[in-house]
Protein backbone atom coordinates (compact mmCIF):
# COMPACT_ATOMS: atom_id res chain seq x y z
CA UNK A 1 0.00 0.00 0.00
CA UNK A 2 1.01 3.13 -0.83
CA UNK A 3 2.11 5.82 2.16
CA UNK A 4 1.55 9.38 1.68
CA UNK A 5 4.60 11.90 0.29
CA UNK A 6 4.64 14.13 3.73
CA UNK A 7 4.97 10.52 5.70
CA UNK A 8 8.80 9.67 6.61
CA UNK A 9 9.45 6.24 5.88
CA UNK A 10 12.69 4.44 6.28
CA UNK A 11 15.66 3.73 3.05
CA UNK A 12 15.21 0.22 3.12
CA UNK A 13 11.38 0.79 3.06
CA UNK A 14 11.29 2.61 0.52
CA UNK A 15 9.47 1.64 -3.05
CA UNK A 16 12.58 -0.31 -5.17
CA UNK A 17 11.89 -0.06 -8.95
CA UNK A 18 10.42 -3.26 -10.48
CA UNK A 19 12.83 -5.35 -12.14
CA UNK A 20 12.68 -5.48 -15.99
CA UNK A 21 13.11 -8.99 -17.79
CA UNK A 22 15.23 -9.18 -20.89
CA UNK A 23 13.06 -11.17 -23.77
CA UNK A 24 14.68 -14.59 -23.86
CA UNK A 25 17.37 -14.95 -26.45
CA UNK A 26 16.34 -17.25 -29.69
CA UNK A 27 16.42 -20.69 -28.93
CA UNK A 28 17.00 -24.14 -31.13
CA UNK A 29 17.14 -27.64 -30.34
CA UNK A 30 21.20 -28.02 -30.89
CA UNK A 31 22.40 -30.42 -27.91
CA UNK A 32 23.55 -33.73 -28.88
CA UNK A 33 21.28 -35.82 -27.59
CA UNK A 34 18.02 -33.81 -28.41
CA UNK A 35 15.38 -35.67 -30.23
CA UNK A 36 14.15 -33.24 -33.62
CA UNK A 37 11.28 -35.63 -34.17
CA UNK A 38 8.30 -37.16 -32.43
CA UNK A 39 9.39 -40.75 -33.02
CA UNK A 40 12.24 -42.27 -30.95
CA UNK A 41 15.00 -43.63 -32.84
CA UNK A 42 15.34 -47.38 -33.38
CA UNK A 43 17.54 -50.07 -33.31
CA UNK A 44 20.38 -52.29 -31.88
CA UNK A 45 21.04 -50.67 -27.97
CA UNK A 46 18.35 -48.33 -28.18
CA UNK A 47 15.68 -50.17 -26.34
CA UNK A 48 12.34 -49.70 -26.11
CA UNK A 49 10.31 -46.98 -24.56
CA UNK A 50 7.25 -47.16 -22.24
CA UNK A 51 5.99 -45.93 -19.35
CA UNK A 52 7.49 -47.87 -16.01
CA UNK A 53 9.21 -50.50 -17.11
CA UNK A 54 10.93 -50.94 -13.69
CA UNK A 55 7.66 -52.41 -12.52
CA UNK A 56 8.39 -55.66 -14.70
CA UNK A 57 11.04 -56.00 -12.48
CA UNK A 58 8.86 -56.01 -9.24
CA UNK A 59 6.72 -58.29 -11.25
CA UNK A 60 9.13 -60.74 -11.97
CA UNK A 61 10.90 -60.43 -8.69
CA UNK A 62 6.76 -61.34 -6.68
CA UNK A 63 4.82 -63.26 -9.29
CA UNK A 64 7.87 -65.63 -10.78
CA UNK A 65 11.12 -66.23 -8.82
CA UNK A 66 9.87 -69.12 -7.10
CA UNK A 67 8.52 -70.79 -10.13
CA UNK A 68 11.87 -70.90 -12.43
CA UNK A 69 13.54 -74.00 -13.86
CA UNK A 70 17.16 -73.15 -14.04
CA UNK A 71 20.37 -74.98 -15.23
CA UNK A 72 23.76 -74.25 -14.16
CA UNK A 73 25.53 -70.60 -14.93
CA UNK A 74 22.32 -68.91 -14.59
CA UNK A 75 20.81 -67.77 -11.67
CA UNK A 76 17.41 -66.39 -10.41
CA UNK A 77 18.39 -62.82 -10.90
CA UNK A 78 19.97 -63.27 -14.32
CA UNK A 79 16.38 -65.04 -15.48
CA UNK A 80 14.11 -62.79 -14.03
CA UNK A 81 16.13 -59.90 -15.08
CA UNK A 82 15.90 -61.24 -19.04
CA UNK A 83 12.24 -61.72 -18.25
CA UNK A 84 11.00 -58.42 -17.06
CA UNK A 85 13.15 -56.94 -20.11
CA UNK A 86 11.46 -58.82 -22.73
CA UNK A 87 8.05 -58.08 -20.96
CA UNK A 88 8.88 -54.58 -20.81
CA UNK A 89 9.61 -54.76 -24.30
CA UNK A 90 5.93 -56.32 -24.92
CA UNK A 91 4.00 -54.08 -22.88
CA UNK A 92 6.04 -50.94 -24.70
CA UNK A 93 4.45 -52.34 -27.93
CA UNK A 94 1.32 -51.94 -26.37
CA UNK A 95 1.90 -48.58 -24.62
CA UNK A 96 1.27 -49.59 -21.37
CA UNK A 97 3.42 -50.66 -18.14
CA UNK A 98 4.95 -54.36 -18.22
CA UNK A 99 2.03 -56.72 -15.79
CA UNK A 100 2.65 -60.23 -15.00
CA UNK A 101 1.61 -61.60 -18.43
CA UNK A 102 4.26 -59.98 -19.98
CA UNK A 103 6.95 -61.36 -17.81
CA UNK A 104 5.04 -64.97 -17.87
CA UNK A 105 5.10 -64.71 -22.06
CA UNK A 106 9.10 -64.25 -21.82
CA UNK A 107 9.87 -66.27 -19.14
CA UNK A 108 7.54 -69.21 -20.78
CA UNK A 109 9.27 -68.32 -24.60
CA UNK A 110 12.86 -69.24 -22.51
CA UNK A 111 12.15 -72.01 -20.85
CA UNK A 112 12.26 -71.35 -17.51
CA UNK A 113 8.31 -71.97 -16.62
CA UNK A 114 8.99 -75.50 -17.65
CA UNK A 115 8.04 -77.49 -20.88
CA UNK A 116 10.98 -76.32 -22.64
CA UNK A 117 12.59 -78.22 -25.09
CA UNK A 118 16.16 -79.46 -24.15
CA UNK A 119 18.31 -77.96 -27.34
CA UNK A 120 16.38 -74.62 -26.36
CA UNK A 121 17.36 -75.13 -22.81
CA UNK A 122 20.83 -75.60 -24.24
CA UNK A 123 21.00 -72.67 -26.49
CA UNK A 124 19.43 -70.17 -23.76
CA UNK A 125 22.24 -70.47 -21.14
CA UNK A 126 24.89 -68.44 -23.00
CA UNK A 127 21.92 -65.46 -23.30
CA UNK A 128 21.30 -65.39 -20.44
CA UNK A 129 24.55 -65.88 -18.12
CA UNK A 130 25.12 -62.32 -16.30
CA UNK A 131 22.28 -61.01 -17.53
CA UNK A 132 21.52 -59.29 -14.39
CA UNK A 133 24.66 -57.44 -14.57
CA UNK A 134 25.08 -56.16 -18.18
CA UNK A 135 22.98 -54.20 -20.21
CA UNK A 136 23.75 -55.63 -23.05
CA UNK A 137 23.24 -58.62 -22.73
CA UNK A 138 19.85 -57.66 -21.78
CA UNK A 139 19.72 -55.93 -25.03
CA UNK A 140 20.82 -59.16 -26.75
CA UNK A 141 17.97 -60.73 -25.06
CA UNK A 142 15.39 -58.76 -26.31
CA UNK A 143 16.41 -58.29 -29.20
CA UNK A 144 16.00 -61.89 -30.07
CA UNK A 145 12.39 -61.63 -29.65
CA UNK A 146 10.75 -60.62 -32.89
CA UNK A 147 7.87 -58.10 -32.67
CA UNK A 148 5.42 -60.81 -34.01
CA UNK A 149 6.29 -63.19 -31.40
CA UNK A 150 5.58 -60.21 -28.52
CA UNK A 151 2.15 -59.69 -29.55
CA UNK A 152 1.40 -63.43 -29.09
CA UNK A 153 -0.37 -64.50 -25.71
CA UNK A 154 1.46 -66.36 -23.28
CA UNK A 155 -0.56 -69.57 -24.22
CA UNK A 156 -0.08 -69.21 -27.75
CA UNK A 157 3.42 -69.04 -26.88
CA UNK A 158 3.30 -72.46 -24.71
CA UNK A 159 1.59 -73.99 -27.35
CA UNK A 160 4.11 -73.24 -29.70
CA UNK A 161 7.42 -73.86 -27.80
CA UNK A 162 8.37 -77.04 -29.43
CA UNK A 163 9.04 -74.85 -32.23
CA UNK A 164 10.97 -72.20 -30.57
CA UNK A 165 13.72 -71.38 -33.55
CA UNK A 166 9.97 -69.56 -35.30
CA UNK A 167 9.44 -67.31 -31.54
CA UNK A 168 13.12 -66.73 -31.18
CA UNK A 169 16.23 -65.96 -33.35
CA UNK A 170 19.54 -66.41 -31.95
CA UNK A 171 22.48 -65.89 -33.39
Amino acid sequence: MTQPSYVPIGEADQVRPAYRLKTPADWRQNRVAELLTPDHPRGSHFGVPGPDQGYGLLVAHELFADRLELTPGITTEDALVGGAAVGSARAALFGRAPVGKDVELALILFGFLGGAPDDLIDRRAPLFQAAAHHYGQQRRIVEAVPEATLRLTPDEVRGRLSDWRELITLA
